[in-house]
């Protein structure tokens, strides 16, 4: 309401001037001929005598007859009216008596001012404005400072305050809330400052501008920084300036905080910090932390917990005296928590602890020597480990390393079977050997070696082809095929079939080993397989199979062989034989013959190719094609002295022996010879297919006579059938509706008298019903008459209790208000009193 009304008289006082305004510009060629003037109450004018050149104020209410030598330079004018609790500021103020308060003239008659000077005037009765002064600043509301709030003032002038204490141009100090700020015309009002709120857990960081003492009374200088951590309002003094608001870090058992010092300083906890210190606060200094103005946080710190299955090494720990042991390592086992301490890092986060079973070690190395502790040692002096050292240590057991030692492996024991083994390399001598048929862990000299192959070999034995099932397709990648990687630090396996044979060449020894199936062949280090490769496709070519076996036969071998008889026909022969090789003798000597020939099936077909072809060029056609097996098998086994065909052809050198030979075809190779051929066949084929055409036909009729009586007979049993089914269908429905007229009586006949009973039962609930309505109505009734009959007694007996209790309160007052003026007065008073006129009366008739 307050600040309403300050408003309200502003704007009539701005009124009231730009009113008065108005009326004098437009008027001011009249008031040059008016002579009187009538000015109102709390109205002036200025009037300009002429002839001295003195203006004077003429103050209403008055009325004024101007002079010929008089001139009115401003009026009638409204008075200034300062309301209560407002301010105006006058420039150029009049001088007045300090004694009376008296305006001051000096010998001319003209009102002394104080030039380029202000005067501020607060509420009083309404002043006019002397010739000079100027109305600088309007009618201003006093401001209003609040709790929790100052206003930061500068002084422009060297004053003295109502409180004796001297102020120089440029001092600052505050005006604090709660308050009204008076102003001065030495004071200029800088900012309005308002109190930081410091919560729990909150502080506010302060600087110094410039030296001075803070609230608590210690000496701050310029520049300096800290902190207020006492819970509520605070408000800076004029040379401190708030930063921010700090919020604190709440620690648990589980989070810390990571703090820098930026300068040489003592912390809240007493201890002295030095410039570029770092340490942890946990919740064992505090619960919560606000970091100090030289505390610079660097993070939050997580706790590190290892349980008893783990361990870690920390890098550059934290020592005894508190200070980090750059190049150290400390090892930390479990159970247990911690937080890392500045500067601390772990080498490797937290391990497991290695737990060895009975088939697994670790390889050890010493990177430092130390005395190694061995469990069992009942010494207890321990082994002495040098740099570099490696040892193995087995399990069972649990193991955790170290700082000195390095975990260079961790190997588990290979259990491998009679037929399976590993290449092993001792890394001192570089000896390769290999173990098979048992359990084997390598030691902390040994490591796997890798046994190379050629590429050929290698695909042949990752091909997964059977030699003696996948004969036709060892030269091509046979559909089915799969190719497993193989692992080359097993030993090599080949399984050698049954009626075959591999040779295998030791590079150490120089010697080579022929192995008869079935058989497992197992490589040694230094061996390797001697790889076949034979002729293959029809006609033969050479290279086309590949194997690491050597099947022993009996086998076969097909070739197509292009010959030429003696009147120049030219005839393709495909012709198959049957081999094998004599093993009767398996000695080293005779089992290396069988290995000779690199290629026994090319040599076998070229040498049978041209004995057919030296016997068929002198033959005529004609009798080739009547005696084609007897020439080609006598030219191939050759003749006895009985001139019978032999049984065999036998290759020495690598002991193989055709049996027998097979021709599978024999065609012409010129065209109009299979031409020919070609008719008479036609013609054969003809009339065999008219033939069996004809008998096809008679069978093909026979049938059909068949199925069409078959079908006539089934057309009358079907016919039969369906007319007992027809019977059994319509005594069905008869029975069918004969049920349901009986069933929709009797249903009917039950719903009435279900729909009766049930109506019957809820006449019967709904009564029971009512009747329980009615009887909770009336003790619901009764019992509320009883409750107020029982709260008006109370009532009645607590007003009577508090009637009587006033009764005697009000006697107990009389009876002590009556013994405290008997008591106030005093018994001799009282008697003096009461004997006074008795008295009185003897003494007067004494007198008489």
């Amino acid at each position: 309401m307050t600040a309403q009304l300050v408003t309200v008289l502003i704007l009539n006082c701005r009124s009231l001037q730009s009113s008065s305004k108005a009326v004098t510009m437009s008027s001011k060629s009249s008031k040059e001929e008016e002579s009187i003037y009538r000015i109102p109450p709390y109205y002036y004018i200025h009037v300009l005598d002429q002839n001295t050149n003195v203006t004077k104020v003429e103050v209403g209410p008055k009325t004024f007859i101007r002079q010929d030598n008089e001139k009115v330079i401003i009026g009638p004018a409204k008075m200034i009216t300062i309301p209560p609790r407002h301010y105006c500021i006058i420039e150029n103020p009049v001088m007045r008596d300090h004694k009376e308060g008296k305006v001051i003239i000096d010998e001319y008659g003209q009102i002394k001012l104080r030039h380029a000077d202000q005067e501020i005037r607060l509420a009083q009765d309404p002043f006019p404005l002397f010739p000079g002064e100027v109305l600088k600043h309007g009618c201003t509301a006093l401001r209003i400072v609040i709790a929790n709030s100052a206003l930061r003032l500068r002084a422009v002038l060297d004053f003295e305050d109502e409180s004796g204490e001297k102020r120089v141009a440029g001092d600052e100090w505050l005006f604090e809330g709660p308050g009204t700020l008076i102003p001065r015309k030495e004071v200029e009002v800088v900012e309005t400052i308002r109190a930081s709120i410091v919560q729990p857990n909150q502080a506010i960081k302060l600087r110094a501008r410039k030296e001075t003492k803070d609230r608590n009374g210690n000496p701050r200088v310029t520049g300096e920084e800290w902190l207020v951590r006492q819970v509520g309002a605070y408000l800076p003094s004029a040379y401190e300036e708030v930063i921010a608001v700090e919020d604190a870090f709440v620690l648990t058992e589980k989070r810390a905080l990571h703090l820098r010092a930026t300068g040489t300083f003592k912390d809240v906890y007493g201890v002295t910090r030095k410039n570029g210190e770092e340490w942890l606060v946990t919740m064992n200094e505090a619960e919560s932390h606000i970091p100090d103005v030289y505390e610079e946080v660097q993070g939050v710190v997580d706790i590190t917990t290892l349980n008893n299955r783990q361990y870690c090494v920390i890098l550059d720990p934290i020592g005894k005296d508190g200070k980090p042991q750059l190049g150290q390592k400390k090892l930390v086992k479990g159970e247990k928590s911690f937080f890392l301490m500045p500067g601390e890092k772990l080498e490797s986060g937290i391990q497991d602890v290695y737990v060895l079973g009975e088939d697994e070690g670790l390889i050890l190395k010493a990177h430092e020597a130390f005395i190694d502790q061995v469990e069992g040692d009942e010494d207890d002096k321990g082994v002495l480990r040098k740099p570099g050292d490696r040892w193995m240590i087995r399990g069972p057991s649990e193991y955790i390393p170290v700082v000195q030692v390095e975990v260079c492996d961790r190997r588990k024991a290979i259990p491998l079977d009679n037929n399976e083994g590993i290449y092993v390399r001792d890394i001192k001598t570089g000896k390769v050997r290999a173990v098979c048929g048992q359990s084997y862990m390598l030691t902390q000299d040994e490591e796997l070696w890798a046994k190379e192959l050629p590429p050929a070999v290698e695909e042949l034995l990752t091909g997964g082809k059977d030699p003696l099932a996948d004969r036709g397709t060892r030269g091509s990648k046979a559909d089915g095929a799969y190719s497993r990687q193989r692992n080359k630090t097993r030993v090599v396996t080949y399984r050698v079939p049954h009626n075959a044979a591999v040779q295998i060449y030791d590079y150490k020894e120089k010697k080579a080993r022929v192995i008869f199936g079935p058989e497992l062949v197992m490589l040694g280090p230094d061996e390797q397989f001697t790889q076949l490769s034979l002729s293959g496709g029809k006609p033969k070519k050479p290279n086309v199979i590949k194997a690491l076996c050597l099947l022993l036969g009996p086998d076969f071998c097909t070739d197509i062989v292009v010959v030429e008889t003696a009147d120049h026909a030219r005839l393709s022969l495909q012709l198959s034989y049957n081999w094998h090789f004599d093993t009767a003798d398996k000695s080293e000597k005779e089992a290396a013959k069988i290995f000779s020939v690199p290629d026994f099936v090319g040599d076998s077909c070229k040498a049978i190719a041209s004995r057919i072809r030296g016997a068929v060029a002198g033959v005529q056609f004609d009798d080739f094609h009547k005696n084609s097996a007897k020439i080609i098998r006598a030219s191939v086994f050759g003749l006895d002295e009985n001139h019978k065909v032999r049984s065999r052809f036998s290759f020495p050198a690598n002991k193989l022996s055709i049996t027998s030979i097979d021709i599978q075809s024999v065609e012409p190779v010129d065209q109009r010879t299979r031409d020919a051929l070609q008719k008479s066949v036609q013609l054969a084929i003809e009339i065999t297919t008219n033939s069996q055409e004809a008998a096809a036909r008679h069978e093909a009729e026979r049938l059909e006579q068949e199925a069409k009586g078959r079908l006539e007979r089934q057309k009358i049993t079907d016919e039969a059938e369906a007319e007992r089914s027809r019977k059994e269908l319509l005594e069905l429905q008869a029975q069918s509706a004969a049920v349901e007229s009986t069933g929709q009586a009797k249903a009917e006949a039950q719903s009435r008298a279900e729909a009766a009973r049930i109506q019957g039962e809820a006449a019967v609930q709904q009564a029971k019903l009512k009747a329980e309505a009615t009887k909770i109505e009336a003790e619901s009734e009764l019992d509320r008459l009883s409750k107020k009959r029982d709260a008006e007694l109370s009532f009645e007996s607590e007003q009577n209790k508090l009637e009587i209790t006033k009764a005697e309160a009000m006697a107990n007052i009389e009876t002590d208000k009556f013994k405290n003026m008997v008591s106030a007065i005093g018994a001799e008073t009282i008697q003096a009193i009461a004997t006074a006129g008795p008295e009185m009366q003897v003494s007067v008739l004494v007198i008489m």
